[in-house]
């Protein structure tokens, strides 16, 4: 079965691709939102997954991967949330702009420009391969 691709936002101050280099690993947890969330539990263990860094930055800066598929969230005190693991792969060598990715015709249908606020994303693998390049 064929890899999917998927893109995670997070707020650098919160926590940025750095801090998952160092940590090597991280819960992807406190997701609030049913689309974002039924991504999550569609991830599977290897899937590639493009670190988006919202806010401060807003830039595509690095390729984690699912190490761990959805799993209950322990956090959620309420509702029916769930939680996967993603691990550090590399960064990009070049961040990769909201601008440029705006600007980069392969990738006008792109969630990130179309579905904005969505903090777990589908990314076809076309859209991957764009994005991989412009970051090389």
């Amino acid at each position: 079965m064929a890899k999917a691709y998927w893109l995670v936002k997070s707020e650098p101050g919160v926590y940025s691709f750095d801090q998952l280099i160092r940590d090597k690993k991280t819960v992807w947890d406190h997701i609030r939102n049913f689309q974002a969330r039924n991504n999550l539990r569609a991830m599977k263990k290897g899937d590639q997954v493009l670190y988006y860094h919202s806010q401060v930055g807003k830039a595509v800066v690095g390729i984690a991967e699912v190490a761990r598929e959805a799993y209950p969230e322990k956090t959620s005190d309420k509702g029916d949330w769930s939680a996967v693991d993603i691990a550090a792969v590399k960064a990009l060598k070049k961040p990769v702009t909201l601008d440029q990715v705006k600007a980069t015709a392969a990738l006008q249908a792109m969630q990130l420009v179309t579905h904005s606020r969505l903090s777990v994303q589908s990314v076809t693998p076309a859209e991957y391969a764009a994005i991989l390049k412009l970051g090389s």
